[in-house]
């Protein structure tokens, strides 16, 4: 084949993938929408079973007229929108963190993510390491690395003390599959000394409980002396997955110290 069809299709191919890409994420978006609807529909009605009053007046407590059901999808949008945790994320890509990938763990290898075109996979749908970095959490865009051990380097916004950090994942209810195995369980977080090349300090070590809120948050059970600019994330187990562990999204929390 010529090289200037070879270029065309490469960028046709790119093309095709972001467009996809943007499909799939409005399709996840709508589905956690859903979800989030069902389960406030259902509180309507257990509230409307409990109210007084004969049957009639319980059928039409549980009627939702067009304006009620737009105010609650706009209710439930900012929930969605909503930062839960108040805290500033000094791990954050959009303030400028990023990460470092000599420090970081392999992404997982799934040809089954590739899309095919005469026996060539030219479309890989496989996140990279920095999508933990950003608040977009819906199902299927995680990082994922092989088996239930990784880790990854972040540098982060600026210097900071630490004092906490949030782990984040998807609820089963809005997982494909039903189930979150591949959730992070047990994980330890280190500082990094000078400018990220020096010795590793242990911040603490932690569970991420797959049966709590998506969103939780640990104080740090070691402090420490000196503004840190960079933090491993060490992924120790996970819920039960035996090829892969998914990564959503990791915030780092604390005190800014010296610029960089």
């Amino acid at each position: 084949m010529p090289k200037e069809q070879l270029e065309l299709l490469k960028k046709e191919s790119q093309a095709l993938e972001n467009n996809f890409r943007e499909i799939l994420l409005l399709i996840e978006q709508i589905n956690v929408l859903k979800a989030l609807l069902r389960e406030t529909q259902d509180g309507l009605h257990n509230d409307s079973r409990n109210a007084d009053g004969d049957s009639g007046e319980a059928q039409n407590a549980t009627e939702i007229t067009d304006e009620e059901m737009a105010n609650l999808v706009n209710y439930v949008l900012k929930k969605l929108r909503e930062d839960q945790i108040q805290m500033a994320d000094y791990a954050l890509k959009s303030a400028g963190a990023s990460i470092i990938e000599a420090g970081t763990s392999e992404s997982y290898k799934n040809d089954k993510a590739k899309l095919h075109w005469h026996g060539i996979g030219f479309l890989n749908y496989e996140m990279p390491p920095d999508i933990i970095l950003q608040p977009d959490v819906h199902p299927g865009k995680c990082w994922a690395f092989p088996g239930p051990q990784g880790h990854a380097l972040i540098r982060l916004a600026r210097k900071i003390i630490p004092t906490a950090v949030t782990m984040e994942h998807i609820s089963e209810k809005v997982s494909p599959s039903g189930n979150i195995s591949s959730a992070p369980k047990d994980f330890s977080v280190y500082g990094i000394l000078k400018q990220c090349g020096g010795e590793e300090v242990f911040l603490g070590q932690f569970l991420y409980n797959k049966t709590g809120t998506t969103v939780q948050t640990f104080e740090l059970q070691h402090g420490v002396s000196e503004s840190l600019l960079c933090v491993k994330l060490k992924i120790l187990s996970n819920w039960g997955h035996p090829k892969y562990t998914c990564l959503y999204r990791f915030r780092v929390h604390g005190t800014p110290g010296d610029h960089t």
